[in-house]
Protein backbone atom coordinates (compact mmCIF):
# COMPACT_ATOMS: atom_id res chain seq x y z
CA UNK A 1 0.00 0.00 0.00
CA UNK A 2 1.23 3.06 -1.06
CA UNK A 3 2.57 5.61 1.83
CA UNK A 4 -0.41 8.49 1.07
CA UNK A 5 -2.95 6.04 1.31
CA UNK A 6 -1.51 4.60 4.62
CA UNK A 7 -1.95 8.18 5.75
CA UNK A 8 -5.60 8.68 4.62
CA UNK A 9 -6.25 5.80 6.24
CA UNK A 10 -5.15 7.08 9.45
CA UNK A 11 -6.63 9.90 9.62
CA UNK A 12 -9.86 8.43 8.28
CA UNK A 13 -9.51 6.12 11.92
CA UNK A 14 -8.90 8.96 13.45
CA UNK A 15 -12.37 10.77 12.55
CA UNK A 16 -14.20 7.88 14.25
CA UNK A 17 -12.28 8.37 16.86
CA UNK A 18 -12.68 12.21 17.51
CA UNK A 19 -16.50 11.19 17.14
CA UNK A 20 -16.85 8.58 19.87
CA UNK A 21 -14.71 10.82 22.19
CA UNK A 22 -16.92 14.06 21.83
CA UNK A 23 -19.74 11.74 21.97
CA UNK A 24 -18.70 10.33 25.07
CA UNK A 25 -18.01 13.27 26.70
CA UNK A 26 -21.30 14.94 25.87
CA UNK A 27 -23.49 12.17 26.71
CA UNK A 28 -24.85 10.62 30.34
CA UNK A 29 -24.94 7.06 30.17
CA UNK A 30 -21.41 5.95 31.04
CA UNK A 31 -22.75 3.77 33.81
CA UNK A 32 -25.87 2.82 35.42
CA UNK A 33 -26.63 1.93 39.12
CA UNK A 34 -29.84 0.45 40.70
CA UNK A 35 -30.83 -0.28 43.90
CA UNK A 36 -32.43 -2.78 45.31
CA UNK A 37 -35.93 -3.89 44.41
CA UNK A 38 -37.41 -5.00 47.71
CA UNK A 39 -41.21 -5.97 46.29
CA UNK A 40 -42.69 -5.95 42.79
CA UNK A 41 -45.34 -4.01 42.01
CA UNK A 42 -43.70 -0.86 42.87
CA UNK A 43 -42.01 1.72 41.97
CA UNK A 44 -38.36 2.37 42.34
CA UNK A 45 -35.29 4.88 41.13
CA UNK A 46 -32.29 4.03 38.94
CA UNK A 47 -29.65 5.75 38.10
CA UNK A 48 -27.72 6.56 34.87
CA UNK A 49 -24.75 9.33 34.46
CA UNK A 50 -22.10 10.75 32.89
CA UNK A 51 -19.38 13.65 33.05
CA UNK A 52 -21.61 16.50 33.24
CA UNK A 53 -25.11 15.27 34.92
CA UNK A 54 -27.00 12.86 36.88
CA UNK A 55 -30.07 11.56 35.86
CA UNK A 56 -32.68 9.59 38.04
CA UNK A 57 -35.95 7.71 36.27
CA UNK A 58 -38.55 6.42 38.42
CA UNK A 59 -39.84 3.06 36.83
CA UNK A 60 -42.60 1.08 38.02
CA UNK A 61 -41.56 -2.94 38.71
CA UNK A 62 -44.06 -5.46 37.33
CA UNK A 63 -44.34 -9.15 37.56
CA UNK A 64 -42.80 -9.74 34.11
CA UNK A 65 -39.62 -7.57 35.18
CA UNK A 66 -38.96 -8.58 38.52
CA UNK A 67 -36.16 -10.79 39.48
CA UNK A 68 -35.83 -11.44 43.35
CA UNK A 69 -32.45 -9.97 44.99
CA UNK A 70 -31.52 -8.03 41.92
CA UNK A 71 -31.92 -4.42 41.65
CA UNK A 72 -34.16 -1.81 40.06
CA UNK A 73 -34.57 -1.77 36.20
CA UNK A 74 -33.71 -1.93 32.96
CA UNK A 75 -33.01 1.58 32.60
CA UNK A 76 -34.65 0.98 29.50
CA UNK A 77 -38.05 0.49 30.57
CA UNK A 78 -40.35 3.72 30.62
CA UNK A 79 -40.20 6.06 33.36
CA UNK A 80 -40.17 9.58 34.48
CA UNK A 81 -36.70 11.12 33.99
CA UNK A 82 -35.22 14.12 36.01
CA UNK A 83 -31.57 15.26 34.73
CA UNK A 84 -29.51 17.85 37.02
CA UNK A 85 -25.98 19.19 36.03
CA UNK A 86 -23.49 18.47 38.50
CA UNK A 87 -21.79 21.61 40.44
CA UNK A 88 -18.65 20.30 40.19
CA UNK A 89 -16.82 23.68 41.39
CA UNK A 90 -19.26 24.48 44.17
CA UNK A 91 -18.18 23.29 47.66
CA UNK A 92 -20.27 20.75 49.54
CA UNK A 93 -23.01 20.17 46.28
CA UNK A 94 -23.65 17.30 45.04
CA UNK A 95 -22.09 15.33 48.40
CA UNK A 96 -25.90 13.83 48.88
CA UNK A 97 -25.93 12.33 45.19
CA UNK A 98 -23.09 10.14 46.01
CA UNK A 99 -23.20 9.31 49.24
CA UNK A 100 -20.07 10.68 50.32
CA UNK A 101 -17.75 13.62 49.30
CA UNK A 102 -14.71 11.64 47.46
CA UNK A 103 -17.22 11.19 45.03
CA UNK A 104 -17.22 14.09 43.62
CA UNK A 105 -12.84 13.90 43.37
CA UNK A 106 -13.24 11.38 40.85
CA UNK A 107 -16.35 13.13 38.78
CA UNK A 108 -13.99 15.95 38.73
CA UNK A 109 -10.88 14.22 37.64
CA UNK A 110 -12.80 12.11 35.05
CA UNK A 111 -14.35 15.68 33.68
CA UNK A 112 -11.04 17.80 33.45
CA UNK A 113 -9.10 14.81 32.04
CA UNK A 114 -11.73 14.09 29.11
CA UNK A 115 -11.30 18.08 28.63
CA UNK A 116 -7.32 17.69 28.06
CA UNK A 117 -8.16 14.99 25.69
CA UNK A 118 -10.75 17.33 23.63
CA UNK A 119 -8.19 19.96 23.44
CA UNK A 120 -5.30 17.67 21.89
CA UNK A 121 -7.69 16.72 19.26
CA UNK A 122 -7.92 20.65 18.30
CA UNK A 123 -4.38 21.00 18.51
CA UNK A 124 -4.00 17.83 16.53
CA UNK A 125 -6.72 18.84 13.96
CA UNK A 126 -4.97 22.17 13.64
CA UNK A 127 -1.96 20.88 12.43
CA UNK A 128 -3.45 18.14 10.14
CA UNK A 129 -5.63 20.65 8.44
CA UNK A 130 -2.32 23.16 7.99
CA UNK A 131 -0.30 19.84 6.67
CA UNK A 132 -3.69 19.57 4.12
CA UNK A 133 -3.28 23.29 3.07
CA UNK A 134 0.48 23.68 3.49
CA UNK A 135 2.83 23.67 -0.20
CA UNK A 136 6.02 21.55 -0.22
CA UNK A 137 5.92 17.80 1.15
CA UNK A 138 8.60 18.40 3.42
CA UNK A 139 6.60 21.15 5.14
CA UNK A 140 3.59 18.50 5.36
CA UNK A 141 5.72 16.02 6.76
CA UNK A 142 7.08 17.98 9.64
CA UNK A 143 3.22 18.86 10.64
CA UNK A 144 1.83 15.58 10.71
CA UNK A 145 4.29 14.57 13.24
CA UNK A 146 2.88 16.95 16.13
CA UNK A 147 -0.59 15.91 15.11
CA UNK A 148 0.02 12.15 15.50
CA UNK A 149 1.85 13.10 19.00
CA UNK A 150 -1.68 15.24 19.64
CA UNK A 151 -3.82 12.48 19.24
CA UNK A 152 -2.08 10.11 20.61
CA UNK A 153 -1.75 12.05 23.83
CA UNK A 154 -5.49 12.43 23.17
CA UNK A 155 -6.04 8.76 23.82
CA UNK A 156 -4.20 8.49 26.24
CA UNK A 157 -6.01 11.22 28.48
CA UNK A 158 -9.32 9.19 27.50
CA UNK A 159 -7.75 6.31 28.94
CA UNK A 160 -7.25 8.09 32.15
CA UNK A 161 -10.67 9.53 32.13
CA UNK A 162 -12.28 5.78 31.59
CA UNK A 163 -10.09 4.34 34.49
CA UNK A 164 -11.00 7.12 36.64
CA UNK A 165 -14.64 6.71 35.90
CA UNK A 166 -14.15 3.28 36.33
CA UNK A 167 -12.66 3.23 39.92
CA UNK A 168 -15.37 5.93 40.96
CA UNK A 169 -17.95 3.61 40.05
CA UNK A 170 -15.86 0.87 41.91
CA UNK A 171 -15.61 2.89 44.63
CA UNK A 172 -19.17 3.77 44.93
CA UNK A 173 -20.36 0.22 45.20
CA UNK A 174 -18.37 -1.18 47.55
CA UNK A 175 -19.08 1.49 49.92
CA UNK A 176 -21.39 0.50 53.12
CA UNK A 177 -23.47 3.84 52.99
CA UNK A 178 -24.41 3.73 49.39
CA UNK A 179 -27.92 2.62 48.59
CA UNK A 180 -26.96 1.59 45.16
CA UNK A 181 -26.24 -2.21 44.95
CA UNK A 182 -25.91 -3.36 40.80
CA UNK A 183 -23.85 -1.08 38.53
CA UNK A 184 -23.00 -1.59 34.47
CA UNK A 185 -21.14 0.08 32.12
CA UNK A 186 -23.47 1.67 29.10
CA UNK A 187 -22.74 2.80 25.81
CA UNK A 188 -20.89 6.48 26.52
CA UNK A 189 -18.10 4.41 28.68
CA UNK A 190 -17.97 1.85 25.76
CA UNK A 191 -17.50 4.84 23.25
CA UNK A 192 -14.79 6.29 25.00
CA UNK A 193 -12.99 3.10 25.13
CA UNK A 194 -13.49 2.78 21.12
CA UNK A 195 -11.95 6.45 21.18
CA UNK A 196 -9.02 5.87 23.22
CA UNK A 197 -8.08 2.50 20.96
CA UNK A 198 -8.81 4.61 17.69
CA UNK A 199 -7.12 7.84 18.91
CA UNK A 200 -3.64 6.41 20.31
CA UNK A 201 -3.22 3.66 17.62
CA UNK A 202 -3.86 5.87 14.78
CA UNK A 203 -1.88 8.79 16.04
CA UNK A 204 1.13 6.74 16.70
CA UNK A 205 0.52 5.37 13.03
CA UNK A 206 0.46 9.04 11.55
CA UNK A 207 3.32 9.49 13.37
CA UNK A 208 5.55 6.45 12.34
CA UNK A 209 4.32 7.22 8.51
CA UNK A 210 5.59 10.91 9.32
CA UNK A 211 9.14 9.87 9.68
CA UNK A 212 12.21 9.63 7.33
CA UNK A 213 12.07 6.55 5.51
CA UNK A 214 14.68 4.27 6.81
CA UNK A 215 18.03 4.06 4.66
CA UNK A 216 18.07 1.69 1.47
CA UNK A 217 21.96 0.96 2.30
CA UNK A 218 24.00 0.25 5.57
CA UNK A 219 26.30 3.13 4.50
CA UNK A 220 23.09 5.31 4.00
CA UNK A 221 22.14 7.44 7.77
CA UNK A 222 18.82 8.89 7.88
CA UNK A 223 19.64 12.73 7.12
CA UNK A 224 21.33 11.10 3.59
CA UNK A 225 18.55 8.93 2.59
CA UNK A 226 16.21 10.63 0.37
CA UNK A 227 13.26 12.24 1.31
CA UNK A 228 9.75 10.00 0.23
CA UNK A 229 6.97 11.81 -1.20
CA UNK A 230 3.62 11.63 -0.12
CA UNK A 231 1.35 13.22 -2.69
Amino acid sequence: MHKRTKIKVAIGVLMVGMACMFVAVVTDHWAVLSPRMEKVNETCEAAHFGLWRLCKKNIYIGPENYIEGHGCGPISLPGEENCTYFKHFTPGEDAEIFEYKTQKEYNISAAAISIFSLAFMILGTLCLITSCTGKGGKGRDYLLKPAGMFYAFAGLCAFISVEVMRQSVKRMIESEDTIWIEYSYAWSFACACSAFVLLFLSGLALLLLSMPQMPRNPWETCMDAEPEQME
